[in-house]
C-alpha cells in the first residue's frame, strides 16, 4: 500500500500483531484474564498470549458461535475474556450468542476481529469485514473501538481492560502508517485531534487515518486547511469533538474502510444532525461487496484513498454557507 507515503509516514507492524504483544504483555500483569480463539489464533496473533499461557488459552476451533457461549460462560464465572478470531466470522457467526451471551446480560467479554476491511486483499470478499462496525454498534451496552496503527492498537488493547462489559476491537492484516509515537495515550470515548484546521474537518478511523492526513496536506497546499480527528472510538462516539469541529470548520467530511450504512460516518452525520448541522460527505464502501486482488488495487477501485477524501473535502466546503 502507498497511503502515508507521499507525507513520509513510516510502515510498521500490523494491528493485529500489536494487539498480540499488548495482550500478552497484560496477561503477565493480570492472571485472571483467559484468551479464547476460532483455530486462527496464528493469524489473529493471540498465539502470542498462549505460547506465554497456555493453561489460560483456548481453541475451540471453527465454530464461533460456540467459542462465544464458552467466552459468556467464563465471563460470568468472574474471569476477564478475550475472544478473537476474524472479524468476518466472529461478527458474522456468532451474532446471535454475541447478542444474548454478551451485550444483553452486559457480560466482561472483549471480542476481537481480525482481518478487517478489504485491505486484506487476496482473501477475497468472504473474509473481509466490511459491516462489523455496523453489527457491534448496534449492539446495546457495546464498546467499539478502531486503531489507527500499531501503537494505538496496543493502547486500545489495554484500555479493553480499563472498564467492565462486553466490547469489539476491530484490527488488521496488512501492515500499516505509524501515525502515533509509542506508549501514546488512549482515552476509550475521546477523539485525538492530529491535525487543525478552519475550513472542514476530516473524521476517520483505522487505516484511513493515514490517508486523512496526507489529503489534509494536499489540500493545505491549495489553501485548504483541514481539521483531522482520528475517532478511534465509534461508540460512544465523541459527540462534543464532533459539534466542535462543525461548530468551528462548518463541513465534515467522514473516512473509514467499511460499508458506509451503519458505520463510522452514519454515527457522525447522526451527531451533527442533533447538534449543528453542516455539509457533510462520505468516503467509504458503497453498497457492495468488494473482491480478491491487491489492497493498493482494492483500495483505488473502491474510493479508499487520500484522492477521494481531497474531492470529498473541497465538495463540502464548496457546500458551506458564506461566512
Amino acid at each position: 500500500m502507498n497511503i502515508g507515503k507521499a507525507i513520509g509516514l513510516e510502515y510498521g507492524p500490523p494491528t493485529r500483531n500489536a494487539f498480540g504483544e499488548a495482550l500478552a504483555a497484560v496477561g503477565q500483569e493480570n492472571d485472571n484474564l483467559v484468551v479464547i480463539d476460532g483455530d486462527v489464533g496464528n493469524s489473529t496473533r493471540t498465539h502470542y498470549f498462549r505460547d506465554k499461557f497456555p493453561d489460560r488459552f483456548f481453541n475451540l476451533g471453527i465454530a464461533e458461535s460456540n467459542m462465544v457461549s464458552v467466552a459468556s460462560g467464563l465471563a460470568a464465572s468472574g474471569k476477564d475474556v478475550v475472544a478473537s478470531s476474524f472479524a468476518a466470522f466472529l461478527l458474522g457467526n456468532a451474532y446471535d450468542q454475541i447478542r444474548m451471551g454478551v451485550a444483553f446480560p452486559q457480560t466482561n467479554v472483549k471480542l476481537v476481529g481480525s482481518h478487517s476491511g478489504i485491505s486484506i486483499g487476496e482473501d477475497g470478499p468472504s473474509q473481509m469485514a466490511i459491516e462489523d462496525i455496523a453489527l457491534a454498534t448496534s449492539l446495546p451496552h457495546f464498546t467499539v473501538l478502531v486503531p489507527a496503527d500499531a501503537p494505538s492498537a496496543a493502547a486500545a488493547t489495554r484500555a479493553l481492560f480499563s472498564f467492565s462489559g462486553p466490547a469489539y476491537l476491530r484490527t488488521g492484516r496488512p501492515k500499516t502508517p505509524v501515525v502515533y509515537p509509542n506508549g501514546v495515550e488512549f482515552t476509550v470515548g475521546k477523539a485525538n485531534q492530529l491535525r487543525d484546521g478552519r475550513h472542514a474537518t476530516i473524521i476517520a478511523c483505522g487505516l484511513m487515518v493515514a490517508a486523512a492526513l496526507e489529503a489534509a496536506h494536499h489540500l493545505s497546499q491549495s489553501g485548504i486547511e483541514v481539521r483531522v480527528l482520528d475517532m478511534h472510538t465509534i461508540k460512544p462516539l465523541d459527540e462534543a469533538a464532533v459539534e466542535l469541529a462543525a461548530r468551528q470548520t462548518g463541513a465534515i467530511v467522514t473516512a473509514e474502510e467499511h460499508v458506509l450504512h451503519g458505520g463510522l460516518g452514519a454515527a457522525v452525520a447522526t451527531a451533527v444532525s442533533q447538534t449543528f448541522a453542516v455539509p457533510m460527505r462520505f468516503v467509504g464502501i458503497h453498497n457492495q461487496y468488494a473482491e480478491s486482488g491487491e489492497p493498493q488495487d482494492l483500495l483505488t477501485k473502491y474510493g479508499l484513498l487520500p484522492e477521494n477524501i481531497v474531492t470529498a473535502v473541497r465538495e463540502a466546503v464548496a457546500q458551506k454557507e458564506p461566512s
